[in-house]
């Protein structure tokens, strides 16, 4: 397999929940013996309370996911003498997604305070890989994996949020962009399907923003 290009040692994967982008952030991190950073959802106490109970636990939520990204992002600045390249799951700036969607006038009021005083503290991957889907590919996908905290997550939710990755995504600018439509891949399952998609992201000489459609073999 070809090494990406030495400007590129940053990957960060993202999409919406289900989509299948930690799963994928493992498998291209395995093939480039990368440092793998995934976000660290389990560790929020309030995240099974918000899917239960939006409206009283959004705020607590995404104030528990803003400082704990922070610190991990901080940790990208350490310098990593075993690993030339970092894949991640996720980018610093998806927190605004939730923020905006979930949060109350007052609430997103001194959300935004804090997100303004660290935010440019923050490393820029090389690559941003954003992972496309329906909501009914989504929705598929999250039942199968039966996690318990997802239980009555609702096809609402899901459709809002797909809505808003794509209104996030479709205006971002802050690094090359690729644009992956994953309705019908099946990375895991499919071997070919898992090549063509990493020779797409360690492609040279990208443009600002590429989108890669590609056809479902018979």
């Amino acid at each position: 397999m070809q090494a990406p290009p030495r400007e590129i040692r940053h990957i960060a994967i993202e999409g919406v929940i289900g989509v299948g982008k930690t799963t994928l952030a493992r498998m291209v991190s395995e093939r480039l013996s990368a440092r793998l950073v995934l976000e660290r959802f389990e560790e929020n106490p309030f995240l099974p309370k918000f899917y239960e109970d939006a409206e009283h636990y959004a705020f607590q939520t995404q104030m528990f996911f803003l400082l704990s990204r922070y610190k991990q992002q901080q940790e990208l600045f350490q310098a990593d003498l075993f690993h030339n390249f970092v894949i991640t799951d996720y980018i610093f700036e998806k927190d605004k997604i939730f923020a905006y969607l979930t949060l109350e006038d007052e609430e997103l009021k001194l959300y935004e305070t804090l997100l303004g005083a660290i935010e440019k503290a923050i490393p820029t991957p090389d690559l941003v890989v954003y992972l496309q889907s329906s909501v009914e590919r989504l929705m598929a996908n999250i039942r199968a994996r039966g996690r318990k905290m997802e239980e009555n997550m609702s096809e609402e939710y899901i459709r809002d949020l797909n809505e808003a990755y794509n209104y996030f995504f479709f205006r971002y600018k802050a690094t090359p962009l690729l644009i992956v439509k994953s309705t019908e891949l099946d990375f895991v399952h499919h071997e070919e399907d898992f090549e063509d998609l990493l020779q797409q992201i360690l492609r040279p000489n990208r443009a600002p923003v590429e989108y890669y459609n590609p056809v479902r073999r018979g």
